[in-house]
């Protein structure tokens, strides 16, 4: 029973009629570790970022994805005092409300020897999944020319319109869709499983099939059925993905869902499974439907309420070495509270929650670099580690 659809950061404090708080950048004990976040390139600052990552391809280049269209890099260094733009395709997209722009972009697996990558940005009224290669007469940017469009649908309204993109260990390329926007999914596109508007989509990059720039993957859930389904869905029943994460030592597909204006979630996404919305707001019911029985539908792991923010950021399971006291933990922000919580699973999967620290950052994500270390991504413009102190 579940999920709240992930309002994108920006809009989801208009959309609430909330403010950031002015809290300080402090310290929070977890136990008896006590956290801070610290400017992790002191000497850059970006344009409304909304996604750090890396290529893993050995160049130990970091990426910064910027709302109006913009990717740039730079060295993954804390000296690092410039950074280049990678890709410019700010022409080609709408970015003039505030969920709206380039949200998002995944390097495929083999971006080494291909040197591809994909990105999901929004026009006046539709989504687009498009494909770049390297610029072959400077292969260190893309080339706005290559562009290969393979997947596009349409957005009735500005807001929610999810974004991500992340290839998972299956080779897959995984994409996160909002509900079409307005409030309370007014068309009930999240249940509609003839729509791509709410899900997370599973397709393969590698292969064509029948009119389509992609290939199905063979043991998606609804390949082959008869009622017209869209076999590009994985999972659905979600109303604003804002973010999800694999944890490839656990084998978990994390998405953290935001809330329409009771309960922010996080869910563990599962092949086939319905995630509630807009029946569920969370463990909270939303609007009942007599076609859905709600012991069918999958609970969050994790929600919490509006007094601890609006607007719930995704992030990762931390294996990295410079944190040693969160290995494991799913770390995870909101954008509007600017709060940053860890969840531990045990051997059962229960989770536990602790607050790491309360911040004035307006999260939009977060990231990890080639020695999966974690990232903040403040949309103010800077990017931050967290530390030990």
């Amino acid at each position: 029973m579940k999920k709240f659809l992930l309002l994108p950061l920006f809009a989801a404090l208009m959309a609430t009629g909330c403010n950031p708080p002015d809290a300080e950048n402090g310290n929070t004990s977890s136990g008896s570790v006590k956290y801070a976040v610290v400017e992790a390139y002191p000497h850059l600052n970006f344009n409304q970022p909304l996604s750090y990552t890396c290529a893993d391809d050995s160049s130990s280049q970091a990426y910064v994805v910027e709302r109006n269209g913009i990717i740039k890099f730079f060295d993954n260094n804390p000296d690092a005092d410039s950074a280049q733009v990678f890709l410019d395709i700010s022409s080609q997209i709408d970015s003039s409300s505030q969920e709206k722009g380039l949200l998002g972009l995944a390097f495929h697996p083999d971006f080494k020897e291909n040197g591809y990558f994909y990105v999901d940005y929004t026009t006046n009224s539709s989504t687009v999944i498009a494909r770049f290669a390297l610029d072959p007469k400077d292969p260190k940017i893309g080339d706005i020319t290559s562009q290969k469009v393979l997947l596009s649908f349409s957005q009735p309204y500005a807001n929610h319109n999810g974004g991500q993109l992340a290839f998972g260990p299956d080779g897959y390329l995984y994409l996160a869709t909002g509900d079409g926007g307005s409030a309370g999914d007014p068309h009930n596109n999240a249940q509609n499983l003839k729509t791509y508007l709410g899900k997370i989509l599973r397709i393969d990059v590698d292969k064509t099939s029948p009119q389509k720039e992609y290939g199905i993957p063979a043991d998606n859930p609804f390949v082959g059925n008869s009622e017209g389904y869209l076999e590009e869905i994985y999972a659905y029943g979600l109303r604003n993905p804002w973010r999800f994460s694999f944890d490839k030592e656990r084998n978990l597909l994390w998405a953290a869902d935001v809330g329409q204006n009771r309960r922010e979630e996080i869910d563990i996404i599962e092949k086939g499974k319905n995630y509630g919305w807009r029946i569920m707001e969370g463990t909270l019911e939303y609007s009942s439907s007599p076609a859905v029985n709600i012991e069918d539908l999958q609970p969050p792991l994790w929600e919490y309420g509006r007094s601890l923010g609006g607007c719930i950021i995704g992030g990762y399971v931390y294996y990295g070495k410079n944190t040693p006291s969160l290995q494991g933990a799913y770390v995870y922000g909101d954008y509007i509270s600017g709060k940053i919580w860890a969840l531990w699973l045990d051997d059962k999967n229960n989770p536990s929650n602790q607050e790491l620290l309360d911040t004035d950052l307006q999260i939009s994500s977060f990231g990890l670099d080639d020695n999966q270390e974690l990232y903040i991504v403040d949309f103010k413009g800077k990017l931050y580690k967290l530390i030990e102190r």
